[in-house]
């Protein structure tokens, strides 16, 4: 058990090795992009506004069931046009730093080089100054 537990974690420190020298792994905070992108909030605030009149409405239930199917499809759309953006813009920047995997910052604990800010401006995202902490 203690040979495979060694082995193990020399294989672990291999693998690692050989990424961090080889293999380059950048990162995207899709959060951060989210939060000061305006084509993303725009379809957010678009999304809540037919959401919501579509609750207020005053059409029968299969209308309102129709409607609902209508609005997830188009909203489906409006995400992955706005997802392959941002995954466009993060291959041309990996491509041009020689990464060869591009995760998010939210599924890694660690390690990797942060990608966030060529692909914000590769989407002609300016970010929005954090708030200034108070007395």
């Amino acid at each position: 058990m203690k040979k495979q537990l060694v082995f193990a974690s020399l294989g672990m420190a291999c693998l690692l090795a050989a990424c961090g020298t080889s293999s380059p792994v950048g990162l995207v905070n899709v959060s951060r992009i989210t939060a000061n992108w305006p084509a993303y909030n725009a379809a957010q605030q678009s999304l809540s506004a037919a959401e919501e009149a579509l609750v207020k409405s005053k059409v029968g239930k299969q209308q309102k069931i129709r409607q609902a199917v209508a609005l997830q499809v188009k909203y489906a759309t409006i995400e992955r046009n706005l997802s392959n953006q941002v995954r466009d813009a993060a291959a041309k920047i990996a491509s041009k730093q020689h990464l060869t995997l591009v995760l998010t910052r939210e599924g890694v604990g660690y390690g990797g080089v942060s990608i966030t800010a060529q692909v914000e401006k590769a989407l002609g995202i300016v970010e929005k100054p954090s708030p200034s902490p108070s007395s």
